[in-house]
C-alpha cells in the first residue's frame, strides 16, 4: 500500500525528481515512527487522527518539521508543498500513529489563520502549533443543529472590552486537552448565514465548562463545551465580523478532502492483507482498487489547495465516498475474520476490527452527514 506513484522512464525531470523526493520523505516518516514505538509505546490504531492523542508524539513531529509543513517559514512552517504534506499525512494514518493532538490545528486552524488572521494572531499561534505545543479544538456543531451550521445559536455580543460568548458546542474532539477552541458564533440576530463569525476562545478560561461525551468503547475524546458568558478580547475575532460562514465553508475543504476520510481503517486493511487467504483475493483487490481511486481524488484536492483554490465540492465527494469505503473495509474484515471484535484482544486484527466497528457510526456524522454531503454535490451539478 505504498501510495507513491512509480517514475515512468519518460517522466519530465522535475516530475521525476519530485516523485523520488516524496519516496524519500515517506521512508523518513516510516523510520521515524519505528523509532518512536519503543519510547512512546506507539501502537497502530484505527481512527488515530480522531481518537489517538499523544502530545509527546506531536512534539516529536514538530521537531522534524512535519506540522505546518506548507506554512511560510516566518511563522515556523516549512514552506513545503501540499504533496509533501499529503505524503507525511498518509504515512502517519497508514501506521495508525497518535496524531490527534495537533491534527485539527494543522489541518484547518492554521490555514484559516493564514488566510483570515491578523499578523498578531499568526505570530501568536502558528509557531507554537508547528512545534506541537499548541492544540486547537473545533467548535462548530451544536445541540439540535445536526449538520445545519446556519442554525448556530451560540451568541457573541460586543462589550467594551471585546466580545462575550454564550452557547453550547457538542462533539468537540479533545477540548479537555486542547488549549484553544475555534468557535463559530452568531454576531447578528436571526438565522442568516451573514450573521456568523469565528472566535478563538481560551479553553482554560474558568467560564468554559467542558463535559465528557464517551464513545461506545468508553473512550473520552468527544466533549460538550459550554461557553458561559466567556469574555474574549477584540483580537479573538478571526477574520471580519459576519464572514464566519464563508470562512467555515472554505475550512471544510481541508476537513473533508484529506486522506483521513478513507485511511482511518488503513491499519485494519493492512492487517487483513497480511493474513489474507487466496479465496479473499477478489475482495481485497476490489478494496485496493477503490482505495487508489479515492486517493487520486484526494491528490487532486491537494493540488487544488496548492494552487490556492477551495475545492469544496471535491472534498464533499471524497468525504462521502470515503465513509462508504471504510464501511466496506469493516464488512470485509468481519466476513474474512469471523472472530468476535474485542478492543482488548492481543490479536491485532481482532483489536483493530473492534476499533473500526465502534468508531464506524462517527464517520457518517463528523465533517457533515452523508446526506448533507450528497446534497452539496448534487446542487453543484444543477447550478449554473
Amino acid at each position: 500500500m505504498d501510495p507513491a506513484a512509480p517514475v515512468s522512464p519518460g517522466a519530465a525531470p522535475d516530475a521525476a525528481a519530485r516523485s523520488v523526493g516524496l519516496r524519500r520523505l515517506r521512508a523518513e516518516v516510516r523510520e521515524f515512527i519505528a523509532e518512536q514505538q519503543p519510547a512512546l509505546r506507539v501502537v497502530a490504531h484505527c481512527d488515530s487522527w480522531m481518537s489517538s492523542f499523544s502530545a509527546e508524539f506531536s512534539r516529536a513531529l514538530g521537531r522534524r518539521g512535519w506540522i505546518g509543513m506548507t506554512w511560510p517559514e516566518r511563522y515556523g512552517g516549512g514552506g513545503r508543498s501540499q504533496q509533501e504534506r499529503l505524503a507525511v499525512s498518509e504515512e502517519l494514518l497508514v501506521a495508525g500513529a497518535p496524531v490527534a493532538a495537533h491534527w485539527f490545528a494543522d489541518r484547518q486552524v492554521g490555514p484559516a489563520l493564514l488566510k483570515h488572521g491578523t499578523e498578531d494572531q499568526r505570530l501568536r499561534y502558528l509557531p507554537a502549533i508547528t512545534r506541537g505545543e499548541c492544540f486547537f479544538a473545533i467548535g462548530m456543531s451544536e445541540p439540535d443543529s445536526g449538520s445545519d451550521l446556519a442554525s448556530v445559536r451560540t451568541r457573541a455580543r460586543r462589550t467594551p472590552a471585546g466580545w462575550q460568548l454564550s452557547g453550547t458546542k457538542v462533539w468537540t474532539s479533545h477540548a479537555h486537552r486542547a488549549h484553544y477552541l475555534l468557535a463559530l458564533a452568531r454576531t447578528s440576530p436571526g438565522t442568516s448565514r451573514a450573521g456568523l463569525s469565528q472566535f478563538i476562545v481560551d479553553l482554560r478560561d474558568p467560564a468554559v465548562l467542558i463535559r465528557p461525551i464517551r464513545s461506545l468503547d468508553e473512550q473520552h475524546h468527544f466533549n460538550e463545551v459550554v461557553l458561559d458568558d466567556v469574555q474574549v478580547a477584540e483580537g479573538a475575532l478571526l477574520g471580519a465580523e459576519g464572514s464566519g460562514w464563508a470562512q467555515v465553508t472554505a475550512e471544510l475543504a481541508h476537513e473533508r478532502g484529506g486522506p483521513e476520510r478513507f485511511l482511518s481503517t488503513a491499519p485494519l486493511l493492512l492487517e487483513l492483507m497480511r493474513r489474507r487467504a487466496p479465496a479473499a483475493d477478489a475482495e481485497i483487490g476490489e478494496l485496493a482498487a477503490e482505495l487508489q481511486a479515492l486517493r487520486t481524488l484526494s491528490v487532486q484536492i491537494a493540488d487544488a489547495l496548492q494552487r490556492g483554490e477551495d475545492p469544496v465540492i471535491q472534498a464533499a465527494l471524497v468525504k462521502d465516498l470515503g465513509t462508504r469505503f471504510e464501511g466496506r473495509v469493516v464488512d470485509a474484515a468481519r466476513l474474512l475474520h469471523p472472530a468476535e471484535p474485542d478492543p482488548e484482544s492481543a490479536d491485532d486484527l481482532t483489536r483493530l476490527l473492534a476499533e473500526a466497528v465502534l468508531h464506524g457510526p462517527d464517520a457518517t456524522l463528523r465533517g457533515g452527514t452523508s446526506e448533507i454531503l450528497r446534497g452539496i454535490v448534487a446542487r453543484s451539478l444543477v447550478s449554473p
